[in-house]
């Protein structure tokens, strides 16, 4: 009885892995149960027995990527006192995390907008990044436009987007990427100029 409660939890994987690795080469708009069950080596039967439905296998595929690739510690972000110091550890971890996982993260960014279910899970990721730019305008002590443009500034240079148009089609490294959005950052107060 034991082995087959293994033999079932290796399989439930062996297809939840499948899912992952299809998410993150072709994405889940082009990702069908019959691809998953080809990449795991099973019949689609077997895929819906484990999943009876695209939303349990999205979930599992969602758990276990983000498991493995889990985004920078705000809570420790946020344990840093100084505002900009925050600012430039956070680019860092944030473009390692980019740099890691751009080809799911380009996936799903660009098939959230055709896939409803992928565009309700995502939520989590956007949520993310809005708790993100939150933690990054603590302890900026601005008003009005200055407060404004700050949080407009911090929103653009921690976006994936504004990540791969600077390093991958500008060419710039993670450090210059960095510096360079810092400085849009510390440009949106008029005070630091």
């Amino acid at each position: 009885m034991q082995r087959r409660a293994e033999s079932q939890e290796q399989t439930r994987l062996r297809i939840t892995e499948s899912a992952v690795e299809l998410h993150g080469t072709v994405g889940p708009a082009r990702t069908s149960i019959s691809a998953v069950a080809a990449q795991a080596g099973v019949r689609r039967s077997t895929v819906y027995r484990h999943f009876p439905d695209e939303a349990a296998l999205l979930d599992a595929c969602s758990a276990h990527w983000s498991a493995a690739n889990p985004p920078p510690d705000l809570g420790a972000l946020a344990a840093i006192g100084d505002p900009d110091e925050r600012l430039g550890v956070a680019l860092g971890e944030l473009h390692a995390f980019y740099g890691r996982t751009e080809p799911m993260l380009e996936n799903l960014f660009r098939d959230e907008t055709t896939v409803p279910l992928l565009q309700e899970r995502f939520a989590a990721f956007h949520d993310y990044l809005d708790a993100a730019r939150d933690t990054l305008m603590a302890g900026r002590r601005l008003r009005g436009a200055s407060r404004r443009r700050t949080r407009a500034a911090l929103g653009h240079a921690i976006a994936f987007s504004t990540w791969k148009s600077l390093v991958r089609e500008q060419g710039l490294n993670d450090a210059d990427t960095a510096a360079l959005l810092s400085a849009l950052v510390a440009g949106a107060d008029p005070r630091e100029r």
